[in-house]
């Protein structure tokens, strides 16, 4: 049977390292911060280093949980990650907490739980968004014997491993496909079995596109039927918040897309987004929908227009204000391959990696999910 137990019953904390931003060096003892822990893990990010002659904390240990104590979003509060491997010359910053144990894993998966988020939020004040060491001190869970906390926590262990590894793969693919998207449209690499010039596009000499409207929101029988209604912010989605009517889609200047055709995000949070659309539907006015001619490759307009996003919105959207419209986009002139060949042999090579990124991002979330679901199911 399970049994209640003080967390430092079973554990120790240790407090980070106080440092003044003149004792920061560009090399020497890395500080663990609240922006290095990351879904479950530690990262690199924004990362600090200080002077070791001023270091009085513990150096971090494998097995050691991580915990965010203090910091300016509530939600923060709490956030953790074990850690997996040796990190020498590492310690963390005031703003967290170390706890060592000999059940690490375990302590690190009891720290996901729901039951813990109930104990940081009865320990958070009304204004002061900290835990502190007294606040562990009185936190108790429920706690199996030793041989089940060792098989738990090798559990969560090997998951936790999972998960990280799998993330570091989608990073590593992710940047593989930046510098290969880079150095062929720079035209710094080629294939082998290509030497032709590239010459410049316009775009809407390559394409046929078109935008959509919306149909009143005050005429209920517009909405509610079994055309997906896409909006900018769902062009990567296969899911629609929305859904319209035949008469609705009659009675307004919404158009119609197909799975496969380029969806460009005018307005809104991600102008400038650019993708495939997932699924048969229609389409408001903040989004521009294009179909390449046959003698051009859509995933390699796809994959340029997707790099040139930056350049787009840092030219058209100051400050993050304004609206991209149908006329600036088709007017962008495209670097392209002469040969169709080329231009297929570029977008498939880069339509590949997108694919090995989703499968990762799909295993990644499938791990995530059965994490969850032992959390909730194993810890009673």
């Amino acid at each position: 049977a399970w049994e209640k137990r003080k967390l430092l019953e079973i554990s120790k904390t240790y407090s980070g390292l106080t440092y003044h931003p003149e004792d920061i060096r560009e090399s020497g003892t890395f500080v663990i911060r609240s922006s290095n822990v990351q879904n479950g893990s530690i990262v690199t990010a924004d990362d600090v280093y200080v002077s070791p002659d001023i270091v009085n904390s513990s150096n971090v240990l494998k097995g050691d949980v991580i915990v965010v104590v203090r910091n300016g979003s509530r939600n923060l509060i709490g956030k953790h990650a074990l850690m997996i491997r040796d990190m020498p010359n590492t310690v963390i910053g005031a703003f967290m907490t170390g706890i060592r144990s000999a059940h690490g894993p375990f302590i690190n998966a009891l720290l996901s739980t729901k039951d813990f988020q109930s104990e940081v939020r009865k320990s958070l004040g009304a204004t002061i968004n900290q835990i502190t060491i007294r606040d562990f001190k009185l936190m108790s869970f429920a706690v199996p014997n030793s041989q089940e906390v060792n098989s738990i926590g090798a559990i969560f262990g090997m998951l936790d491993n999972l998960i990280a590894a799998t993330q570091h793969k989608i990073d590593a693919l992710e940047q593989v496909k930046e510098t290969l998207s880079k150095n062929l449209f720079d035209q710094l690499w080629r294939f082998k079995e290509y030497s032709t010039s590239w010459k410049e596009n316009k775009l809407k000499d390559i394409v046929s596109a078109y935008s959509g409207g919306t149909p009143s929101a005050n005429i209920r029988t517009y909405y509610g039927g079994h055309i997906p209604f896409i909006r900018s912010a769902e062009i990567h989605s296969s899911t629609t918040a929305l859904t319209l009517t035949q008469e609705g889609l009659k009675n307004s200047s919404a158009k119609l897309v197909k799975t496969g055709d380029i969806l460009y995000a005018l307005y809104g949070a991600n102008s400038g987004d650019v993708d495939r659309s997932k699924i048969n539907g229609a389409i408001n006015q903040a989004i521009l929908a294009m179909r390449p001619s046959k003698e051009n490759d859509s995933n390699f307009i796809l994959f340029q227009l997707m790099r040139m996003k930056n350049k787009i919105v840092s030219t058209y959207l100051q400050g993050g204000q304004g609206n991209l419209s149908g006329r600036i986009i088709l007017a962008l002139n495209l670097d392209m391959p002469e040969s169709t060949s080329e231009q297929r042999t570029i977008g498939r090579s880069l339509q590949l990696l997108c694919e090995l990124i989703s499968i990762n991002q799909s295993k990644y979330s499938q791990l995530e999910s059965l994490k969850k679901s032992l959390l909730q199911n194993l810890f009673v």
